[in-house]
């Protein structure tokens, strides 16, 4: 039975999936944005993104423990310094799995896996989306507030006549 065991095993044998995952996890720390499998990146992002929500909280026993999952100080320099200011106030989901269509050699499923705050297109599109947002409501209740409008405007006009005199 197979009760409890959701990860992976991607066809490898436990030391060299463990040798795929720290590169894979490396070369995204370091690159912001890697391209692979469909079921590599899925077994990336449950390898990556508990060492991404230890380097939330900078102190040597997470540095350590971040430390022992990549054994590369360059890797936990960047984790530790830019990755974690940015992610800072977000409370999980670090990474994103955008699929890209199939490999032309053996027809894989490849995917784009890459941090949410890096992306800056994604982000500026975002922003831009917020500012045109409008409500707009089809209730009676609105109807009445379109006509005290012109009807505050008045006053404000024959406030404006004597000051012009």
């Amino acid at each position: 039975m197979r009760h409890n065991k959701k990860f992976n095993h991607l066809s490898r044998k436990k030391g060299h999936r463990e040798a795929l995952l720290k590169n894979l996890a490396i070369a995204l720390i370091m690159h912001k944005r890697i391209f692979t499998t469909v079921a590599k990146a899925k077994a990336l992002r449950m390898y990556a993104e508990p060492l991404i929500t230890r380097s939330k909280k900078d102190d040597m026993a997470n540095r350590r423990l971040v430390f022992s999952y990549l054994q590369n100080k360059e890797a936990v320099k960047e984790l530790f310094g830019a990755i974690a200011v940015k992610v800072a106030d977000r409370p999980g989901g670090y990474l994103r799995i955008l699929k890209t269509g199939n490999r032309l050699g053996d027809n894989a499923e490849m995917a784009m896996i890459e941090f949410v705050d890096f992306n800056e297109n994604m982000l500026e599109a975002k922003n831009e989306k917020k500012g045109k947002s409008t409500r707009r409501s089809r209730s009676k209740k609105a109807a009445p507030a379109v006509e005290a409008a012109p009807a505050a405007d008045a006053p404000a006009a024959e406030a404006e006549a004597p000051a012009a005199e």
